[in-house]
């Protein structure tokens, strides 16, 4: 089975985070989230990832060869944003026989093993699903006495209809959907200038195919910083924690949290629902809801639900701060890494 993600989009609402790092690799629970979603699917048959890539791709192919060669990848870049549709278009070479697609915004938690044989009954394709209370910002499915999809429809404009497709399916037939593609392409008929994914499924259920919709758990839209928040204390809370194993200088940790095992922590309070990046240090503050990337400084200061950026300096009052990498808050701060404990 060969495992899809297109993560060509710009990430804005996560800026300024990602004018300097592609959305995906922003570290949640001990690692960058793209790793917790690939983490996922390694039990289930893999063997084959391709990544769809676009801004700051050159940082996604670095991780993703350093740690994940064995998943013999395939990269694929996606110059202009046409779309979910087109951005698969562009890695068609690679695309036969069956394949999970899933969007890197998409954060879920559910039983896998449906993947271990999704097409049993001669389904063609699985659109995995979470019922919403306002479903207007995503797609939702239809469905017969039968339970069969029967229409796709993106952004409705009701809340009547609460299945939320999360970005996340199976094809039986990939060869298939690429070929239904190119008819959804040369239709010309795009939603807000892109070819979406939805339309081009349900042109495939238009000419026969069969697609049930199948329930996760847990899922939500990580591409916002309340919602990646979120996301880090879910992880944190299911097996990400490792407050047992955190060493600090008169420091008390509250559990859940991740910390690198080289950060720093000195007279400090950190937790619950922190991850503290490798090289970080804490002195003299507390830290709640958080996250702190690689070698940034945070000082005497209280900090709640805050993004602190990579090489970043914090210093002062109480604060909810969303701030990217090498910034400096704290008029009067001087950088000096510097430390002791006696």
């Amino acid at each position: 089975m060969k495992l899809i993600i297109p993560l060509a989009g710009l990430g804005s609402r996560m800026r300024p985070h990602t004018w300097t790092k592609p959305k995906p690799l922003i570290q949640v629970a001990g690692k960058p989230f793209l790793g917790h979603l690939l983490d996922k699917f390694m039990p289930y048959g893999i063997d084959e990832l391709i990544i769809i890539y676009g801004w700051l791709g050159e940082q996604i192919i670095q991780y993703v060869e350093n740690n994940y060669a064995h998943l013999n990848p395939k990269f694929v870049e996606q110059k202009e944003l046409k779309g979910q549709s087109h951005a698969l278009w562009l890695a068609r070479e690679h695309l036969r026989g069956d394949g999970v697609i899933i969007f890197v915004d998409t954060f879920f938690d559910m039983d896998m093993r449906v993947l271990e044989n999704p097409g049993a009954d001669g389904l063609d394709g699985l659109a995995f699903i979470k019922e919403v209370d306002d479903p207007r910002r995503f797609g939702v499915v239809e469905l017969d006495e039968q339970g069969y999809v029967t229409r796709f429809i993106e952004k409705p404009t009701s809340t009547d209809n609460k299945k939320v497709v999360i970005g996340f399916y199976w094809v039986r037939d990939l060869a298939r959907m690429i070929r239904t593609i190119e008819q959804q392409m040369a239709s010309g008929v795009t939603f807000k200038g892109e070819f979406f994914l939805t339309h081009t499924f349900q042109l495939m259920i238009e000419q026969g195919a069969r697609f049930k919709p199948c329930s996760v758990d847990v899922w939500q839209d990580t591409g916002k910083p309340e919602t990646t928040l979120q996301t880090n204390r879910y992880l944190l809370e299911h097996g990400f924690d490792n407050s047992a194993t955190v060493q600090t200088c008169n420091g008390v940790i509250i559990p859940p949290v991740y910390v690198a095992p080289d950060a720093v922590i000195e007279n400090a309070v950190i937790g619950p629902y922190v991850n503290i990046c490798s090289g970080a240090v804490i002195r003299n503050a507390i830290v709640r809801n958080s996250l702190i990337d690689a070698h940034s400084t945070v000082e005497e200061i209280y900090l709640e639900g805050s993004l602190i950026g990579e090489h970043a300096c914090v210093r002062g009052q109480a604060s909810h701060l969303n701030i990217g990498d090498a910034a400096t808050v704290g008029l009067e701060y001087v950088a000096d890494h510097s430390f002791s404990c006696k």
